[in-house]
């Protein structure tokens, strides 16, 4: 009789076929088989499958936004489960970003050999084929753009810590844009957000300028945000118009389901705290105007639905990067317009290293009503009443 890996090894390749009556058969000579040294064998499998994804430029938050999407919730905790396990048996150091993330997803390991059978409430077989899927997941993910040194690599040179200057501010921020997503006044949160936004740029600019006179500056980092269906193409076209605001670029990877950001530390923050508010007023806003529209419309939901964020998206970007103009013209020097081209072209830089071959998506409107309620949603205390430019929407991985 085969050995549990060659087992499970045969259960992973039918898996990943087109022949279902096969993956069954696998699945059945999985079942039988002596489940300490499946477990065993699944455990290690498993492991070896998260670890060689660090140097391929995935995070464990990466992982778990994937495995929610593609998996049932068991298969996802399972990949949580060889998340704990595998940083068990790293040698040290480990960056804390990387057991922030643990921290942060609930992935803890307490060494249990029948790790397998709790997780499967009474049902080993569909344990076991949520074991495979998640290995077959595993086995599938492409290399990604490295954004942070991995564990095992080289590690980034430290840094002295940067005095919390922005803390207050950030809590400010966060109390407009909740009182923005909280209030049922259009004019009151497009004002509320246009404010918050007011304030990350000056931060911004006092940290470029703070930078520029440092020993050691700073580099374009990067972030990932989720993309997720309904309407994927709608939500990154918020994050590249959030971006641009905050002089960052964003690519979409549309089949990962996430978009990458990159700039500058203080920027890449302006980004992920007005992009999270704007999809919640922007999702408000839309369900607002289905309830709005003509009796008897007869228009489809989801070509509305689409055409009003995509509006939505192209509109608050341009009242928020005339939030950013104003705020560098109320600070501007004789410094400030070479700190930031430099910064610019810093970010554009690092694009081209980690996305050499980005293409591009071009904006479709299918619905006039959408696109006009979208824009009107988002321009209620208006800044600029023109039509807005039509942008694509960059792709890459």
């Amino acid at each position: 009789m085969p050995d549990a890996d060659h087992v499970l090894a045969d259960a992973l390749a039918a898996a990943r076929g087109t022949d279902v009556r096969a993956a069954e058969r696998a699945l059945d000579r999985l079942v039988v088989a002596d489940p300490p040294a499946v477990d065993a064998a699944l455990l290690a499998r498993l492991t070896h499958g998260v670890a060689r994804l660090w140097p391929r430029g995935w995070q464990p938050v990466d992982l778990e936004r994937l495995a929610t999407r593609r998996l049932t919730p068991r298969g996802a905790r399972l990949l949580r489960d060889a998340l704990a396990a595998q940083r068990r048996a790293m040698p040290e150091p480990v960056p804390s970003w990387f057991d922030d993330q643990l921290a942060e997803l609930g992935a803890r390991w307490d060494g249990d050999p029948g790790w397998l059978d709790r997780r499967a409430d009474g049902d080993r077989i569909s344990a076991l084929r949520d074991a495979v899927d998640a290995l077959a997941l595993l086995a599938g993910l492409p290399p990604i753009a490295v954004l942070r040194p991995p564990p095992g690599g080289p590690a980034a040179a430290p840094r002295a810590a940067a005095p919390p200057t922005g803390s207050r501010m950030l809590d400010r921020v966060r109390a407009l844009l909740a009182k923005a997503e909280s209030t049922t006044f259009p004019a009151e949160a497009e004002a509320l957000t246009g404010k918050a936004q007011e304030l990350m740029a000056r931060h911004s600019i006092d940290a470029a300028l703070l930078d520029a006179a440092a020993e050691r500056p700073d580099r374009p980092g990067g972030v990932r945000l989720g993309t997720d269906a309904p309407y994927a193409a709608a939500k990154a076209l918020l994050i590249q118009e959030v971006a641009a605001a905050n002089r960052c670029e964003s690519i979409w990877s549309d089949d990962l389901g996430f978009a990458t950001v990159l700039g500058f530390p203080a920027d890449l923050a302006a980004v992920e705290l007005l992009h999270t508010s704007l999809l919640v007023q922007a999702t408000a806003a839309m369900l607002r105007g289905r309830g709005e529209r003509r009796a008897g419309s007869g228009r489809r939901t989801k070509g509305y639905d689409e055409s009003f964020l995509n509006a939505f998206a192209l509109r608050i970007g341009e009242r928020l990067r005339a939030a950013t103009a104003a705020a560098a013209e109320e600070r501007a020097d004789d410094r400030l317009l070479p700190v930031l081209a430099a910064r610019s072209d810093a970010v554009k830089e690092r694009v081209d290293q980690l996305f050499p071959g980005v293409t591009r998506h071009r904006l479709q409107v299918r619905d006039a009503e959408g696109w006009t309620s979208g824009t009107t949603a988002a321009d209620r205390a208006s800044l600029d009443a023109g039509r807005p430019a039509r942008r694509p929407v960059r792709g890459g991985r």
